[in-house]
């Protein structure tokens, strides 16, 4: 079939790879160019935190979150990247001040699946055996089978794989304006498909009324001085940072999420409390030098959860929040079993 795709982030490019494996043909519409570098995606710091999640989040978010982790190792496989999956476990800290603020994020996770029995609690000891780098901490849990995908590298590697596909066409920078039954109208030219799916994200807001922008910020750091391992967290009462490790002492520093559109540069204040942040969970982060400082916005719905529409020749997927390396391959495994386009 001759499948249309509106929207090239991180749920189109999955769409379409998924597509490409059952043998369609298809093509991709964006804004941005094949790189992605206005995409939500790419800012991404790519966590798999399945537990982690579930403090804030529905159970689906747990289902669809595990069902991800064991697809992910085969789309990266797809496009040549199977190293840009890490699943060593994830570890969550505070300060002594913020214990009490520790124990009920994790009592609550507990309390919500049982497989958060798993969690493990680490003292001094046991911690600095895990991940040497954070030895100045007395207290922390660490979460099993938890992980990330090197979003970074996702994203430039699956741009190359079906930029080089026979069987994709890619219109960069190309704005749509309407989608319907079997058609994408870029402008005043309508293109018809067999089957169409939209995954503009926010592009999408004419068509959903509930659809809303919510602010992410990172940095990204090179600290040579720092070898943590694993994705870790701090919790603190108005934010809990994460630090994603990637290669050759690159880290993905972020915390923030706003309630807002807003795409401009990061705020002093956020800055400041990150950076501060980041400095008191290893002392190593402050000759680190920062390489990047973005900020995007991740496509929200009133009930913050990922939603599926199927018409007539037509699929809308929208609404991944927070979660999208979490949960788009098993929101887009779900909306093509569920979808007659087959």
């Amino acid at each position: 079939m001759n499948i249309g795709i509106a929207g090239a982030g991180l749920v189109g490019r999955v769409l379409a790879l998924n597509l490409l494996q059952r043998g369609h043909t298809v093509t991709l519409f964006d804004e941005d160019t094949a790189y992605g570098d206005k995409a939500a995606g790419i800012t991404a710091a790519g966590m798999l935190a399945v537990f982690a999640e579930l403090e804030s989040a529905e159970s689906v978010i747990f289902d669809h979150g595990n069902r991800s982790i064991a697809l992910w190792p085969a789309l990266l496989e797809q496009i040549g990247i199977s190293d840009a999956y890490q699943r060593e476990g994830s570890i969550i800290t505070a300060h002594p001040q913020d214990y009490n603020e520790l124990d009920h994020f994790i009592d609550t996770l507990k309390s919500k699946v049982e497989k958060a029995s798993e969690i493990k609690l680490l003292d001094r000891q046991a911690l600095t055996q895990l991940e040497p780098d954070l030895e100045q901490h007395a207290k922390a849990f660490f979460i099993p089978h938890e992980g990330q995908v090197d979003a970074q590298r996702f994203m430039k590697a699956s741009s190359d794989y079906l930029l080089a596909h026979p069987d994709v066409t890619w219109h960069q920078e190309t704005k749509v304006t309407h989608i319907s039954e079997g058609t994408i109208t870029v402008g005043d030219e309508s293109k018809t498909f067999d089957w169409v799916f939209d995954s503009r994200g926010l592009g999408a807001q004419d068509d959903i009324s509930d659809l809303r922008g919510v602010r992410g910020e990172v940095f990204w750091l090179d600290a040579p001085e720092v070898n943590i391992s694993r994705p870790t967290r701090m919790l603190h009462p108005r934010y809990k940072i994460y630090i994603v490790p990637r290669p050759n002492h690159r880290y993905v520093i972020g915390a923030t999420e706003i309630e807002s559109e807003d795409k401009s540069p990061m705020s002093v204040r956020s800055s400041l409390e990150l950076l501060s942040a980041v400095y008191s969970m290893h002392s190593g982060f402050a000759e680190a030098r920062i390489v990047n400082m973005l900020t995007n916005c991740r496509p929200a719905l009133r009930d913050n959860l990922p939603k599926i529409e199927h018409a007539s020749k037509m699929t809308r997927i929208n609404g991944l929040y927070r979660h999208g390396y979490l949960l788009a391959p098993a929101v887009v495994e779900e909306a093509l079993n569920g979808g007659v386009y087959q």
